[in-house]
């Protein structure tokens, strides 16, 4: 491995931390739900609301994250992210009562719009092109190994606090174990601050901004001299075109031709959300405690789910280039109406059988991880003709988002009026209808160019 290479991939870690961060203090809310709920005395929206405020600041964040890092730089606004989070984890660890936590969360929200976007775009505009494939990839799977880490020391923390041992009492784990869980994540936000020093400021930015000296160094610590020069070329062509190319419209999206690629974009955008996805992570434990087991275990079985997405992510971005899309969708949306429908058996029979539940659980986090979580962002990426395909996906995305907010939002509401039984049997079917969408309607676009993809799908 050569000192560029190493250079380079140690910089993508870096700033993929960001991801480490986005999905840490995403989920680390699932251990905090079972705790503040008494303590504040939430209803069950209040309850929701405590878990899906971060995804609507997140949302916010996500739009206008772009623009200002054009402004101030990718380095800043991912500085920026890291203080909010910071921030965000220790006024939600002293927050004396629920509409503080609900506002620390929405702040730290902020900090996980601005990673989900300027990290993997920092990371593409500075890796060579034969590496950014995977090393954008490093983004993604931090996410799902933050997700894991916040079941494992929410567990931690637990356990800890029911222990005997002199710090653990010192430290009040047992006495404010939820206020531990989300407090230290400002541990890794503060490693994640001062570790950005280290990092160069994305030589794309610098180019268009007219710094092509500072890009020129940046480049040539990634490539060679001759190599640099060539992507600053490249950089400023691309920055030229993207000035005499007018923006396209929303209402391009409408147009009749792009009627086929729309419904399947606004398919699998909803699809993703509304099979269930985010309560399972966001209210895990939750779900296994009211399967009978104790807290504990509960706890432990979150750690579970956490692992189970790591590695079937990582199955996924092994399979996706060689299966293709859509037997990945396929084969997954089976699998989670099988689980779904299997959960809903088990929550509604009357001897409940707590294995039932775990397979359910962990087969559907399992059948996700290796199609819709990943396959979405890929699909979207293919689907939409070059001169819509910015709007397109901000369009859908927001979808996206929206769907998530809705599903967190209502999740603990419909425990309660519908139950277990019924709430699982509802996403069940709403799998099922989406393979029926996505295998109607859905070519495959593995091995296809983007051209011949726009010449099969939209009628010009």
């Amino acid at each position: 491995m050569t000192s560029e290479t190493r250079y380079t991939i140690r910089v993508a870690l870096t700033v993929a931390l960001g991801g480490f961060l986005m999905g840490f203090d995403a989920s680390v809310i699932s251990g905090v739900v079972t705790f503040i709920e008494p303590e504040f005395n939430l209803t069950k929206i209040e309850l929701g609301w405590s878990v899906a405020s971060l995804t609507l600041t997140a949302t916010f964040a996500m739009m206008v994250s772009g623009p200002l890092s054009d402004r101030l730089g990718r380095r800043p606004v991912l500085k920026i992210a890291a203080v909010l989070f910071a921030i965000s984890a220790v006024a939600s660890a002293v927050a004396p009562n629920f509409m503080t936590l609900v506002a620390a969360r929405m702040l730290g929200g902020f900090g996980v719009g601005a990673a989900l976007i300027i990290a993997p775009m920092y990371i593409a505009e500075i890796a060579p092109a034969a590496m950014r494939g995977r090393l954008v990839s490093f983004n993604q799977l931090n996410i799902v190994i933050g997700i894991s880490a916040a079941f494992f020391t929410n567990y931690l923390i637990l356990r800890f606090g029911q222990s005997d041992l002199g710090w653990a009492r010192t430290l009040h784990l047992g006495e404010w174990n939820w206020r531990w869980m989300l407090g230290i994540e400002a541990l890794p936000a503060i490693f994640y601050f001062l570790a950005l020093f280290a990092v160069p400021e994305s030589p794309r930015w610098l180019v268009m901004n007219g710094k092509d000296d500072d890009a020129r160094r940046v480049l040539e610590k990634v490539s060679d001299s001759a190599q640099a020069e060539a992507d600053i070329r490249a950089v400023k062509a691309s920055l030229h075109a993207e000035q005499s190319t007018e923006r396209a419209a929303l209402r391009e999206l409408f147009r009749p031709g792009m009627r086929l690629v729309l419904v399947i974009g606004i398919s699998v955008a909803i699809l993703q959300q509304i099979t269930g996805i985010n309560s399972v992570f966001f209210y895990a434990p939750m779900i296994f405690e009211q399967s009978g087991i104790g807290t504990d275990a509960s706890f432990m079985q979150a750690v579970l789910v956490g692992l189970v997405n790591l590695v079937f992510t990582v199955l996924a971005i092994l399979f996706i280039d060689r299966l293709g899309r859509r037997p990945l969708l396929g084969a997954g949306l089976t699998g989670i109406a099988v689980c779904m429908l299997l959960l809903s058996y088990g929550f509604g029979s009357a001897d409940m059988n707590p294995k039932i539940i775990l397979v359910g659980i962990l087969g559907f986090v399992a059948s996700f991880a290796i199609s819709l979580g990943p396959v979405m962002w890929v699909l979207f990426s293919e689907l939409f003709p070059n001169q819509v395909r910015g709007v397109a996906i901000s369009f859908v995305g927001l979808i996206n988002s929206a769907v998530s907010f809705l599903v967190q939002l209502i999740f603990p509401w419909e425990l309660q009026n519908l139950g277990n039984s019924m709430t699982f049997l509802i996403y069940g079917l709403f799998a099922i209808v989406g393979l029926l969408i996505v295998m109607r309607l859905l070519p495959e676009t593995k091995g296809k160019s983007l051209e011949e993809l726009e010449a099969e799908l939209v009628r010009h």
